[in-house]
């Protein structure tokens, strides 16, 4: 299936040459591929598609934005469209691509938008975010077509940064929802026995060695992405993984080998699981209350109540859990993955549409009430440091609890860690080198490190993960 997309936008880039000379677009400069008519926006009827995952409830959210938008701007039709997954929305985009039908705004990822670039598809948002062009509302009232000083500063950066991750330093997407990985912990367990919550992977084999000690049956860590871990022990160790240019794959070093044979050596010793090699998700094991237990699972932000326990016929739970940031390899230095879709948008012929379609994005990734309501709606961490000025989502923080307001304390927990969020480098292939470092770190766990061939078959599971991913891209 990868094959015949790629072939497909390859082919699609012939189609969308023909737009370069579209209505106000020039042809690509090195400072941004879309040039901004001296209008800004002409005012004229322009249909805007988005396609989206969105299921109901949140698509009720969007509508009400999609609402008030349109009294902004009434000549700006918004048609928003699920389409399913995240990828099947890439492999919608991709097959339109090639007969210019591509929709105007799409959710993604920043592989799909390495392989939207392909063809060129995508436009770079650099001269629509430094805009002074002032843009007139249906209430008379003006504002820039781009983003303020003050807008810029308000998004957490990590998060807006992921949109230059694609080895040119141009603007590709702007955040749209987000979450990362959190360590979630039985926190009635671990108050119970006087144990420490690990801030540091140091800390956590001693955590793992005492709650072994305490329950001798239990995987004390279930661990759900095998990918995440990999990628984000490289970026915590500052060791290779990829690169968006020249060499894509570089995670094949001794250093990377150390930190996996250390977590094989936890396997042996019955520390840890993962979600592979478990077979399910591991807040399995971390919300049962009869046979094997974990009392750690680090797992998405954005599924915080899939590790709590089920409530007891009086309401309350078996037990409160705790929510706390990754451990790291460096304190000082922490790094959490940054995760959930972005938005890119799309050339188009007329560039009234690119215009009309950047004022949409602008207006929902830059409205703290729309980001407050989704992100209490989805579970998602909204992208503006300030969302706590929204008097509800500052009350529904103000709850954040390890039970019922499980969802609160981690889109706190997840907010206070703004500076921890880093992506990796976007280009066609990187979700290739992502699978390939989990399926990596998920056999190198199971290799019995006392083994005299373990060095040798270590060696030759990073080399064969290499050549996978030079095959396959």
């Amino acid at each position: 299936m990868k094959k015949t997309l790629l072939t497909a936008i390859l082919l699609a880039a012939a189609v969308l040459m023909l737009f370069a000379g579209g209505s106000g677009e020039k042809k690509a400069t090195a400072a941004s591929n879309f040039e901004v008519p001296e209008v800004g926006y002409d005012g004229s009827p322009v249909t805007v598609r988005f396609y989206h995952t969105m299921g109901t409830n949140l698509s009720d959210v969007l509508n009400l934005y999609i609402e008030e938008f349109s009294k902004i701007y009434p000549n700006i039709t918004i048609a928003a469209e699920q389409v399913g997954s995240y990828d099947d929305v890439r492999d919608q985009v991709s097959t339109e691509i090639t007969v210019g039908s591509q929709p105007n705004i799409a959710y993604c990822y920043p592989d799909h938008v390495a392989l939207y670039n392909l063809a060129g598809a995508v436009a770079t948002l650099d001269s629509l975010i430094d805009s002074q062009i002032a843009v007139k509302r249906a209430d008379g009232t003006q504002e820039i077509l781009g983003l303020t000083d003050a807008q810029k500063a308000d998004f957490i950066e990590g998060y807006y940064n992921e949109g230059r991750q694609f080895g040119d330093g141009l603007m590709y997407t702007m955040p749209f929802s987000k979450s990362t990985e959190v360590l979630y912990y039985n926190k009635t367990f671990f108050d119970a026995n006087g144990l420490t919550v690990p801030t540091t992977w140091d800390e956590m084999e001693e955590v793992c060695a005492k709650i072994k000690a305490i329950d001798p049956t239990s995987i004390p860590l279930g661990y759900d992405s095998e990918a995440n871990w990999f990628i984000t022990m490289t970026e915590q160790l500052k060791t290779p993984y990829t690169s968006a240019s020249g060499d894509h794959f570089l995670f094949n070093t001794e250093e990377n080998k150390k930190f996996v044979e250390r977590f094989s050596s936890w396997y042996d010793k019955g520390y840890l699981t993962t979600q592979q090699l478990y077979g399910a998700y591991t807040s399995g094991l971390f919300t049962s209350e009869t046979g094997v237990k974990s009392y750690m699972s680090i797992g998405s932000s954005a599924g915080a109540t899939h590790q709590r326990p089920a409530a007891l016929a009086d309401g309350s739970y078996p037990f409160q859990v705790g929510i706390a940031s990754i451990p790291q390899a460096d304190a000082s230095n922490p790094k959490a993955i940054s995760q959930g879709p972005s938005v890119c948008i799309f050339k188009k012929a007329n560039a009234q549409e690119v215009v009309a379609s950047w004022l949409f994005v602008k207006f929902l990734t830059t409205s703290v009430d729309f980001q407050a309501e989704f992100s209490m709606a989805s579970g998602y961490v909204p992208v503006l440091k300030s969302v706590g000025s929204n008097e509800a989502y500052a009350a529904f923080l103000a709850k954040a609890d390890g039970a019922k307001y499980i969802s609160a304390l981690s889109a706190k927990i997840c907010l206070e860690q703004e500076r921890s969020y880093y992506t990796s480098p976007a280009f066609n292939g990187s979700s290739t080198a992502r699978d390939q470092v989990g399926a990596l770190l998920s056999k190198c766990l199971t290799l019995n490190t006392s083994s005299a061939t373990f060095k040798a078959d270590l060696d030759k599971a990073f080399q064969t993960a290499i050549e996978e991913c030079e095959y396959n891209n």
